[in-house]
């Protein structure tokens, strides 16, 4: 067959069409972690895993540790390890079943040595979403719950 210079190759095309999805891909990504939802459930997924990872190592250094969520700088962490921020477009409260539902101060979830943690339940709020993160303290889960958009 005989090429006259007019048109593009099947390679050329695939070529082509390869990198416009690699940067479609990696554009979408990009954009995603800006938007609020994301940073909603970022934000929940990273405190229960920091509740989850705290009574593991309770459990295996037989010694209790502490989650603390500051709720007037907005932050939290584990005891001995840098604390994390909430993202500024989202509110976080916590709901303990003898204090009642609080919105400033320091609030503390200890596990101890056998794993048991105090139940309470944290609530992060953008102006869409709200995600619930529930602990049960018999069998220790840490539950993370959407009520999805809101009015």
């Amino acid at each position: 067959m005989k090429m006259n210079g007019k048109g593009f190759t099947l390679l050329e095309l695939v070529i082509v069409m390869t990198l416009m999805v690699l940067f479609l891909g990696l554009s979408g990504v990009h954009f995603a972690n800006h938007l609020p939802s994301a940073k909603l459930g970022a934000t929940g997924r990273e405190l229960s895993g920091l509740i989850r990872m705290a009574r593991i190592e309770a459990m295996n250094k037989r010694e209790e540790r502490r989650v603390t969520i500051d709720l007037n700088r907005r932050t939290y962490g584990m005891e001995g390890r840098t604390g994390r921020a909430v993202p500024e477009a989202i509110t976080i409260s916590v709901v303990d079943p003898v204090r009642g539902s609080l919105h400033g101060g320091e609030y503390d979830i200890i596990a101890d040595a056998s794993g048991s943690v105090a139940a309470c339940e944290i609530i992060l709020r953008n102006a869409k979403r709200t995600l619930r993160i529930e602990i049960d303290p018999v069998i220790g889960a840490v539950v993370v719950k959407g009520d999805g958009e809101r009015d």
